[in-house]
């Protein structure tokens, strides 16, 4: 009997829409192109697949930026921050001798000096500084928040508040091209580190201002550009036998690089129930704290754990259940 359009299903509890997609799990290498917002980019995603629970992207990137930005579903969405905190690497278009207001060539420009005879000598030196683990004060028009409020709406605005610096970290900058007022830097860098700031930054070394021009960020956290997909792309292949779902990366793709360990029914429901299970000595090295990737004997992706010397036993981290066997997952028990 069709129930009425004003009752209360039974325990609150709305009846499932069978044309709604099943949920999943893993990630999505999407390429962002230039001139949308992350949000917009995986508000498109969304629609796409018609995911829209548990569905979010690791990084955020300007308008002004394309490139790698992972989008994960479900019990993916759980690794979010291995993806925020991998290494990531940009290729960056800087123009020298102006200065502006978002320290893009979106904002508006605030001054304009000359560029002079500018040498590769010069840029090179002038990166040393910028290498390594370094201070960097967050732009006007960022996401930060100060008193609770974010600075790009100060900024609109017309306020500039104080910002305190951020240690970030950049592993390594490279000079590719240099024919002013454009040079070009390939970057590899890790969480949280703005290239507006570095460009703007390294445009006052020089003393002649600079702003990025074209930002692409090319790998995060072991994403590469070289395999992404447009949204124009998934959505093209949501059309087609398969669909979208082809190109979902498992959820341990993120941490594929960690160590694995297998563990038998026993140990599995332990695990399940976030407690921690003892495998006897185990025959493999583990360093401090080190984690690892736990497998059942299924090949599902079971938890990541990791060794507790002093209790002799294997201390779950985060428990997953994907109900699949990972592609990811050793040939054989591994468990001691």
């Amino acid at each position: 009997m069709p129930m009425p359009a004003n009752a209360t299903p039974k325990n609150n509890v709305m009846p499932k829409n069978n044309d709604e997609p099943a949920a999943v799990n893993g990630f999505i290498n999407l390429y962002k192109p230039v001139g949308i917002t992350s949000m917009e980019a995986l508000r498109r995603v969304k629609r796409i697949t018609g995911q829209r629970k548990k569905v979010g992207h690791g990084g955020t990137m300007d308008p002004l930026a394309c490139g790698v930005l992972p989008v994960c579903f479900g019990q993916a969405t759980r690794l979010m921050d291995y993806v925020v905190s991998g290494s990531k690497r940009y290729v960056m278009d800087v123009k020298l001798g102006e200065s502006t207001t978002t320290y893009d060539s979106e904002g508006e420009i605030t001054a304009t000096r000359s560029v002079g005879n500018i040498t590769r000598a010069d840029v090179e030196s002038a990166l040393d500084a910028f290498t390594g683990v370094v201070d960097q004060v967050p732009p006007m028009y960022s996401a930060v928040k100060v008193d609770g409020q974010r600075l790009y709406k100060l900024a609109r605005a017309g306020i500039e508040v104080e910002r305190e610096a951020r240690s970030v970290e950049i592993h390594g900058i490279r000079l590719t091209r240099l024919e002013p007022p454009i040079l070009t830097l390939d970057v590899e860098c890790g969480r949280g580190v703005y290239m507006r700031t570095l460009a703007h930054d390294l445009g006052e070394a020089l003393g002649c201002g600079a702003h990025v021009a074209a930002l692409e960020r090319r790998s995060c956290a072991g994403f590469s550009s070289a395999d992404g997909i447009t949204p124009e792309e998934l959505e093209a292949h949501a059309q087609t036998p398969g669909g979208w779902r082809r190109h979902l990366h498992p959820v341990d793709w993120v941490v594929r690089d960690l160590k694995t360990v297998t563990v038998g029914p026993a140990a599995e429901k332990f695990l399940r129930n976030g407690q921690s299970v003892s495998l006897g000595r185990p025959n493999l090295t583990a360093g401090y704290l080190e984690q690892f990737r736990a497998y059942n004997t299924a090949g599902q992706f079971l938890a990541l754990v990791r060794f507790d010397r002093a209790g002799n036993s294997w201390k779950p981290l985060k428990v997953f259940n994907t109900g699949a066997r990972s592609p990811l997952a050793p040939p054989g028990p591994l468990s001691p």
